[in-house]
């Protein structure tokens, strides 16, 4: 009866633990994100642009997209960020599950970029480096994109950079329509 009692707080703890592991790897993706926002404004200013804006929609877009990408990757680990499968930049059209999903208007999506990248276990300094230093950067320093939406999903980080046009506001249909209309 004592050794089962000892195992008992033993088998608490771990349960006690995981879900602490659990709960905090959200959180810890949330600061893969933020930090990456933080580094790309820092970026920006540097270079006299204006710092980019959260956008909601072009979170969800995000996220949808990065979801994708990491199912169609296979479970195969990245091992060359610049030159992994999926690291172009493309408009916003490629991906009609997201546009859907998000409940976005087709309308005001072709001024849109979505910027995948790989890079294993998204080391920060790595991640950052893939956006300001290769083929990307000439989005990131174009000043008509002004929102940004960010998500990462195992390896992949994806960022869709929306404008304030109107074919780049990633406006939701409902929206889109009653503007349109007034």
């Amino acid at each position: 009866m004592a050794a089962a009692s000892l195992r008992q707080p033993s088998l608490t703890t771990f349960v006690f633990v995981l879900a602490i592991f659990s709960l905090s790897y959200r959180v810890y993706s949330d600061d893969e994100e933020d930090h990456l926002l933080q580094g790309l404004n820092s970026y920006r200013t540097s270079a006299s642009l204006p710092a980019l804006a959260k956008n909601k929609n072009a979170e969800c877009v995000a996220k949808r997209i990065a979801d994708d990408v990491s199912d169609d990757d296979n479970n195969q680990h990245c091992t060359n960020p610049s030159n992994s499968p999926g690291n172009n930049a493309t408009g916003l059209s490629a991906y009609p599950k997201a546009i859907s999903k998000c409940d976005i208007d087709a309308n005001t999506t072709s001024d849109v970029m979505v910027l995948p990248v790989c890079v294993p276990n998204l080391v920060p300094t790595l991640v950052l480096t893939n956006f300001t230093r290769t083929h990307y950067s000439k989005y990131i320093n174009d000043s008509t994109f002004t929102g940004i939406g960010l998500s990462s999903e195992d390896d992949w980080m994806v960022v869709v950079l929306s404008s304030n046009n109107p074919t780049g506001s990633l406006a939701n249909g409902a929206y889109s329509l009653l503007n349109r209309k007034l």
